[in-house]
């Protein structure tokens, strides 16, 4: 979601302003000594565009909370399996130290050296004592072993007890980036609705605008994986902007890419933030299809380069994945993967 460009005051508020100065001398309007004011449907449209750059700021953020969420549940379940393996270890080393208590006692409970006086067999007896002194010996290294393997037991639940903690903070998270972004997109919402439809057209096309001369063709992607992308992103073409989606019926910037990425077979980020980071730097002017640009200092919105000065991207709802200029703002960074 960009942010836009401004169009010109209305004919009618500079009529409105002829007017108000019509006792003005003929030099005087036209040295220009009164400045127009600004038309009320401009500053609506700048404060669209400024809900949406919030708007998707605060995605991105939910992206990421969302993402953290993800992985949090996968380690939690990891750590309850690992748990569950220890705790059957712990028993079944119990049950063992069990049988070994019962078998020294039934054939040690008398005093050895009066065992020795009664044994009917002395070298039957000295066999045995040879044997339950080798049990003792595994009894303690089992001992041992039992009580290494509860401290790391208690271990890891205090620390799966930390990770349900950290996603029940990543949950709250993403449920407050999720309320901002909804709130400032019904108020951008309302706000185009109030405008005319000349006006909502003419920052449609603003939305649109930008340079196209920044760089020049592009030639072919850099690799079978920038091209198979590139095509999945134009198989996307016509898609509805969905908040925090990822396809494949619907996209945000980030999901689109990630997303187009994943027909690849390549892994992308969830978030723009780190898609930014997620391949090599290079210079706008060298962009191929299938570059990942960045857009915003934040780089709080992402769009993929297709060539002829062109990017396909999620623009904001309300707006299907489109082709625009690749200036339609100014771009941070461009990736290639």
């Amino acid at each position: 979601m960009g942010s836009h460009r401004r169009t010109a005051p209305s004919s009618g508020s500079e009529r409105s302003t002829a007017l108000a100065l019509g006792l003005l001398s003929a030099a005087a309007t036209a040295l220009g000594a009164v400045p127009a004011t600004a038309a009320p449907q401009e500053d609506t449209r700048a404060e669209v565009d400024r809900l949406y750059r919030e708007a998707e700021k605060a995605t991105e953020a939910y992206n990421a909370a969302d993402e953290r969420a993800d992985a949090l549940r996968q380690e939690i379940a990891d750590a309850q399996d690992g748990i569950a393996r220890k705790q059957q270890r712990v028993n079944t080393m119990r049950e063992t130290l069990g049988s070994l208590a019962g078998s020294q006692y039934r054939s040690g409970g008398l005093d050895p050296a009066l065992a020795l006086l009664l044994s009917e067999d002395p070298e039957d007896y000295l066999r045995k004592a040879s044997v339950l002194d080798r049990l003792g010996v595994h009894q303690t290294a089992e001992l041992r072993k039992l009580r290494g393997t509860l401290r790391s037991l208690s271990q890891d639940r205090a620390e799966a007890g930390k990770r349900l903690g950290a996603l029940e903070r990543s949950r709250k998270a993403a449920a407050t980036h999720k309320r901002t972004v909804e709130h400032k997109l019904a108020e951008a919402r309302r706000l185009l609705g109030s405008l005319p439809a000349g006006e909502r057209a003419a920052w449609d096309r603003a939305s649109r605008s930008g340079r196209t001369d920044v760089l020049g063709p592009g030639g072919a992607p850099a690799s079978g994986r920038a091209a198979a992308a590139v095509a999945a992103a134009r198989s996307a073409l016509g898609k509805p902007y969905v908040w925090g989606a990822n396809g494949p019926s619907g996209f945000d910037c980030s999901g689109l890419t990630q997303w187009a990425y994943a027909q690849a077979g390549v892994a992308l980020p969830r978030t723009s933030q780190a898609q930014r980071y997620a391949g090599r730097q290079v210079p706008l002017s060298e962009a191929r299809p299938g570059d990942l640009v960045l857009y915003r200092s934040d780089a709080s919105h992402v769009g993929m380069y297709m060539g002829n000065g062109q990017v396909i991207h999620a623009p904001y709802p309300g707006a299907p994945v489109r082709y625009d200029p690749v200036g339609m703002m100014p771009v941070s960074s461009v990736t290639r993967v």
